[in-house]
């Protein structure tokens, strides 16, 4: 049974809508159990890269997007913050498009007083800043693992198994991924710092954390195409990054754990 999570804000990133590692019908799922008062979409939500090369837009996809409308009009306020996967969004900063308002950055202040800065992450990756033509190289080598993870996933629900990302335990056994994560944390870190502000927001290396780095909040929402997360505010301020595959399981197996008086394990990720 499903059941309504009401929070004060809720961080999407990195969806990739129009590309079929977009993992649309478990995002539908989430955001009809998610009632929020605010929703940042913190860049790459639709994948530009991707509709350019080749059009792919089933029906789940445009789901998404109608459902993210139909919570404007039940009053939640949206803010939408384009990443370089839909950088031609850019161009209309400081624009409203059917109550969904565009910015480069924000900053959000929580229930708590605490204030974040909520980015894409983009603009301190160097790769994309000075190398595109290689940061598009290395996206048709993504997309191709996607594919794998894919048709891997399809065996798995016909086994009655639950999604696992291939190229997310991949990207974490590779040394240089692991290295390129740390680099990109300092530098998002760094930018907080410079703005006075007491953590980030941000998205674009799927891969989720919410983590205290020299007394800063890092909170990385991670993505729907390998991870299935996003971040949350509580209505008490606190901050929270939610792996909905693990609450699925959760909930899969509470009436068992219940029997059998076993505590329910955690749904964030650390």
């Amino acid at each position: 049974m499903e059941e309504t999570l009401r929070v004060r804000t809720l961080f999407l990133s990195d969806t990739h809508l129009g590309t079929k590692g977009c993992q649309a019908g478990l995002l539908l799922d989430f955001l009809r159990e998610v009632e929020a008062d605010t929703i940042y979409l913190v860049g790459d939500i639709v994948d530009g890269w991707q509709l350019r090369s080749s059009w792919y837009w089933p029906q789940a996809h445009n789901d998404v997007v109608q459902k993210l409308l139909r919570k404007v009009r039940k009053g939640a306020h949206v803010v939408y913050i384009p990443g370089n996967h839909d950088e031609f969004l850019r161009d209309y900063i400081g624009t409203t498009f059917g109550g969904v308002e565009l910015a480069e950055s924000h900053i959000h202040v929580g229930a708590d007083d605490r204030r974040y800065l909520v980015i894409h992450g983009d603009q301190f990756d160097m790769v994309v800043r000075h190398s595109k033509w290689l940061a598009h190289l290395g996206d048709g080598a993504y997309t191709a693992a996607l594919t794998i993870n894919t048709v891997l996933n399809k065996v798995r629900r016909r086994l009655g198994l639950s999604y696992w990302s291939l190229s997310a335990w991949a990207k974490l056994k590779v040394k240089n991924a692991v290295n390129f994560i740390g680099r990109f944390e300092e530098f998002l870190v760094g930018e907080a710092r410079r703005q006075g502000v007491d953590g980030v927001v941000c998205g674009h290396i799927h891969h989720a954390m919410n983590r205290d780095i020299d007394g800063f909040t890092y909170i990385n929402t991670g993505d729907w195409v390998e991870s299935c997360t996003a971040a949350v505010e509580h209505y008490d301020g606190r901050m929270e990054v939610l792996h909905y595959p693990s609450m699925l399981r959760e909930r899969a197996a509470a009436p068992t754990q219940a029997a059998h008086g076993v505590d329910t394990p955690s749904r964030a990720v650390a």
